[in-house]
């Protein structure tokens, strides 16, 4: 799915903070701290990696149900539906 990257500066954002977390948490499992401290920015990292998932996806249905030059769409419902639902 070629989705242009200046509508995803937003994701981009997310995903830079989501690799400082998870940086964070290897560190916090290296230092031995406590498994409820883990878990919960693990948690929190995984909220945002779904919420940077589902941008793009949205991001990506909006351009892709566009129709090309040819008249088809490059993608159709049943493809974007499974693209969505696989960040269930």
């Amino acid at each position: 799915m070629d989705v242009d990257s200046v509508q995803l500066v937003d994701v981009l954002g997310r995903l830079r903070r989501v690799q400082g977390q998870i940086g964070g948490i290897v560190r916090m499992i290296e230092e031995g701290r406590d498994c409820s401290d883990v878990v919960t920015q693990l948690a929190a990292a995984s909220r945002a990696l779904d919420r940077a998932g589902f941008k793009i996806i949205a991001t990506g249905m909006r351009q892709c149900m566009v129709q090309d030059d040819a008249g088809t769409r490059r993608l159709n419902e049943e493809e974007l539906e499974r693209l969505f639902l696989s960040l269930a």
